[in-house]
């Protein structure tokens, strides 16, 4: 089992180096390919605002503003992945087929207007994992529109980069189990590196814990599939059930946290708090999340 196709949304922000390696860093352990993405800003998107009341002239304004603004922004992340890319020892691929034929990891970029949240969530349904960037810091989450538009719209997993470049990803695996249709979506989506990883833990709490099977009943699943894990049980410090997941993973020393993402609604999340967003804004290891 493998991750054969990667997808990672560049947006020009300070952890967008930080996303470039750690998906170069999957790809090498895996012969993947990495396809890059900048998604420019389409100027014409401002032009239903003109039935907002605004004049011709405050409509056109707005569009050049926008133009010019997507323009910087397009010439940050071409200026980062040139300077990614050059003296790096790995293949650069023109097309899908190359790759296909290429040896070893490879890489390739693309540039196109639109909509990023419609073109990230469509695109992605073609790759294994999509890769994002982690949100700046004091960054709200809830505006990483790749992100929630590859969790909720692409039926695929996604892998948020920590801030900081790890030297590893996937030698020890903490998975957050909850009993939930999400915590199973997102074990099975992470078999890969489940079979590869050196240590395994299956993180579980009553806090956590929502109607469904326990945490011995996915222990068995994955030793169906050759996969030894050991159970921890963590309770929350706080009243902040993520910041006991991620301390349970700090405290099992792992790189990689794999867990269910918004098994409540995103609105409850965005006005509650909820497990995932503290992970997501939290979190200083890799996070592979499915919904």
């Amino acid at each position: 089992m493998a991750y054969r196709r990667l997808l990672l949304p560049l947006t020009g922000t300070a952890s967008g180096e930080a996303a470039l390696n750690a998906a170069l860093h999957v790809a090498q352990i895996y012969d993947a390919h990495v396809h890059c993405l900048h998604v420019r800003i389409d100027a014409r998107d401002v032009a239903p605002l003109a039935g907002e009341g605004l004049s011709g002239a405050m409509i056109e304004e707005m569009m050049a503003a926008t133009e010019r603004e997507s323009g910087q922004r397009a010439d940050r992340v071409k200026d980062l992945w040139t300077r990614f890319v050059a003296g790096r020892d790995v293949t650069l691929a023109e097309s899908a087929e190359a790759a296909m034929k290429a040896p070893g990891a490879t890489l390739s970029f693309q540039s196109i207007a639109g909509r990023e949240e419609d073109i990230v969530a469509q695109q992605a349904r073609l790759y294994d994992l999509v890769v994002v960037p982690h949100p700046e810091a004091g960054e709200d989450v809830s505006s990483s529109d790749a992100l929630h538009a590859v969790l909720f719209d692409s039926g695929r997993p996604v892998l948020m980069a920590p801030r900081e470049t790890p030297p590893v990803i996937g030698d020890r695996v903490c998975v957050a189990w909850n009993g939930t249709a999400q915590s199973a979506t997102s074990i099975n989506e992470a078999l890969p590196w489940l079979h590869r990883a050196k240590a395994v833990a299956i993180l579980h709490g009553p806090e956590y814990q929502r109607r469904g099977p326990e945490a011995s009943g996915i222990q068995t699943y994955l030793r169906w599939h050759g996969i030894e894990a050991e159970t921890i049980s963590f309770s929350p410090q706080t009243r902040e059930v993520g910041a006991g997941l991620l301390g349970a993973s700090r405290d099992f020393g792992a790189d990689l946290l794999v867990m269910g993402a918004y098994s409540h609604s995103r609105l409850r999340q965005l006005i509650l708090g909820g497990v995932t967003r503290h992970v997501l804004e939290n979190a200083d290891i890799a996070v592979q999340m499915c919904r």
